[in-house]
C-alpha cells in the first residue's frame, strides 16, 4: 500500500435503485462522485493504519463514526484479497467501506441536500469537505 487518504463514496440513490437488479456501480459513477483528499499519507506516518478514528458530519450533525479497526478485513488482507482478483496499479484507489449511518439506511432516511456540506475526517490524514449543489 502506497498511502492512505479520505474518500467520500457518494451514490445517486434514484438511479441506484432503478431496475432489477439495482445498479450500485453506475450510481457511483457521476462526475464529482468519489472525492478524495485532502492529502495522501504514507503508512509509516501513521501510528496504526488499522486503528484510525473516522467521523463524518453534515453541519453539526454527526452522521457516521467509526474506526479502521472495525473493518471486516484488515487493510493488508483487503489489498491481498483484491489483488488476487484484479491487478492493482499505481494510482488505483480502494474504498475500504463505511461505518453505519449511510443516508438511505437511516430511520427516517437522510439524504444530502443542496447547500449542505459533508465533512469527513480521518485521524492522521485530515478533513475532506464537499458542499452540494442542485443538479440542473
Amino acid at each position: 500500500m502506497a498511502g492512505v487518504t479520505v474518500g467520500q463514496d457518494l451514490s445517486e440513490r434514484v438511479l441506484q435503485l432503478t431496475g432489477t437488479p439495482p445498479q450500485f456501480s453506475l450510481a457511483k459513477s457521476h462526475p464529482g462522485f468519489g472525492p478524495t483528499g485532502p492529502v495522501v499519507v504514507t503508512p509509516d506516518e501513521l501510528p496504526d493504519r488499522d486503528d484510525l478514528a473516522f467521523v463524518s458530519r453534515i453541519g453539526e450533525e454527526v452522521i457516521q463514526r467509526g474506526s479502521t479497526s472495525e473493518l471486516i478485513f484488515p487493510v493488508d488482507d483487503l489489498v491481498a484479497r483484491l489483488s488476487a482478483v484484479c491487478r492493482l496499479l499505481p494510482g488505483d484507489l480502494i474504498f475500504t467501506g463505511t461505518p453505519a449511518g449511510v443516508g438511505n439506511r437511516r430511520t427516517p432516511p437522510r439524504f444530502l441536500q443542496p447547500g449542505e456540506t459533508l465533512v469527513s475526517h480521518l485521524d492522521g490524514v485530515g478533513e475532506l469537505r464537499q458542499t452540494f449543489v442542485a443538479r440542473s
